[in-house]
């Protein structure tokens, strides 16, 4: 397959990707937003650049008050805001954290104290932070057992997982939780509930930037690398920006500066990298519209799914792809004692359709299971990309088409399901939508990579 990553299909994906032009509402006048101002203020931090705004499509985020230019700094947050370890530790929690045996490790330190201040209402001196941290999360772990079945399969099962993962590592906890008892007057399980404990979670998984703290005795030694940083984490992501941002030591500051233009009053993003949708659904709990990172995966099942079954060789021939790093089933799980808690570690090798059509690894794997008897001594050329024979290249356009297809129906079926569901879940709603945003994309990625693969198709009719 020829490439197609030339400077003018760069460009015209830009143009196919660029946002629409909106206008945020001003929020700044809130009584949210004027009492976290004050609480900022009085930590050293006031910002004259940006103000909160509500933006149509991605919701509640951060606008300019002035063009802003290439290389400007947009934000820099002094460490006095930031809750790291350092803050649960000082903290009245510090003294049980450094009696648990083993050590707590980061992770559950910052869910801890999340949660306790939380409970604290207006005692907590983190209640302006608080309060404007959304009330529900829509990552994978938050969803209800019947919107986790309507994702795509790969999703469904790293979403499952998710769930699992949390449960267990909160799970394994009970005995540190119940050590707390003596601050609270009310039974500690009213307090850490599972409910209490996902918004916890969801908040650091979603919200956290990256903030190497030194190893502390009183914790366990997983890398303590997440820092809630207040205010700046109003900033939203979009694929199309790039942002330089880290701690700086000098200042003693969380830094952020714009490596792109930006009007004024427009929405100021921040880029979490270049992620799928998938991806940025099970670490963040969204979707991103028209993200040229966006594709459908092709698991094991379905790439063999057009295959001849009597194909003697086909074992022989997936596990030269397992071999060759094309597929893998045997992907680690995070534990989710680590900081980075992120559970993207999809194992199908970038064996996609994008908005571009297949993948070069995926034309290629279907090239080398595509080959005849006689062939089948020509596999290392086909992961070398030379071209075998026309038949074995019309033969693989032909089992991707019919594979998109089958994606294209599926995902017809799905998005049928999903409105009807939402006539008669209304409790669900936003979570249906969610699903229905990410099976719409995934539809338009699939009917692109059908008209590509129509093309590539005619060379050979």
């Amino acid at each position: 397959m020829k490439n197609r990553g030339g400077r003018t299909s760069r460009i015209r994906r830009r143009r196919l990707f660029r946002r629409p032009e909106s206008r945020g509402v001003n929020e700044s006048y809130k009584p949210e937003f004027i009492e976290l101002k004050k609480w900022l203020k009085d930590r050293r931090f006031e910002d004259t650049t940006l103000i909160p705004a509500h933006f149509p499509g991605t919701g509640r985020g951060l606008m300019s008050k002035m063009s802003l230019r290439e290389g400007q700094m947009i934000i820099s947050l002094p460490e006095s805001c930031l809750l790291t370890t350092d803050t649960v530790i000082r903290s009245y929690l510090g003294a049980y954290i450094a009696k648990w045996q083993p050590p707590p490790s980061p992770l559950l330190a910052l869910c801890t104290f999340l949660v306790s201040e939380k409970h604290a209402g207006d005692r907590s001196p983190w209640k302006p932070y608080l309060e404007v941290l959304p009330k529900a999360y829509t990552c994978p772990v938050c969803l209800e057992p019947e919107v986790v079945n309507l994702l795509p399969n790969p999703l469904k099962t790293k979403a499952r997982e998710q769930r699992s993962h949390v449960q267990e590592f909160f799970s394994s906890s009970r005995g540190f939780f119940s050590s707390l008892q003596p601050l609270f007057p009310e039974a500690i399980e009213s307090i850490f509930s599972d409910h209490a404990l996902r918004w916890a979670w969801c908040t650091i998984s979603t919200r956290a930037v990256y903030m190497k703290r030194p190893p502390q005795p009183c914790l366990s030694p997983e890398p303590d690398t997440c820092a809630l940083a207040p205010y700046l984490d109003l900033l939203n992501h979009s694929p199309d920006v790039q942002v330089k941002a880290a701690f700086n030591e000098e200042t003693r500051c969380y830094e952020i500066r714009t490596a792109t233009h930006c009007g004024k009053h427009k929405e100021v993003f921040i880029c979490y990298g270049p992620h799928d949708n998938h991806r940025l659904l099970l670490d963040y709990g969204f979707i991103s519209v028209r993200n040229p990172h966006a594709c459908v995966y092709v698991s094991k099942d379905i790439l063999v799914k057009y295959l001849p079954s009597t194909d003697k060789q086909m074992n022989k021939k997936i596990s030269i792809l397992e071999d060759h790093d094309f597929i893998d089933f045997r992907c680690r799980t995070p534990r989710f004692s680590d900081p980075y808690i992120h559970l993207s570690f999809f194992c199908f090798r970038n064996l996609t359709f994008g908005w571009d059509g297949p993948s070069w690894r995926l034309l290629t794997a279907l090239k080398l299971l595509c080959l005849k008897a006689e062939e089948f001594t020509c596999w290392k050329k086909v992961l070398l990309g030379e071209i075998i024979s026309d038949t074995n290249e019309k033969t693989s356009l032909d089992v991707a088409q019919k594979i998109c297809r089958y994606f294209i129906e599926e995902t017809h079926a799905v998005l049928q399901k999903v409105s009807r569901m939402k006539d008669e879940e209304v409790a669900l709603m936003n979570q249906l939508t969610l699903v229905e945003t990410l099976r719409t994309e995934e539809l338009k990625i699939l009917q692109a990579s059908a008209k590509a693969l129509a093309t590539l198709q005619a060379a050979f009719t």
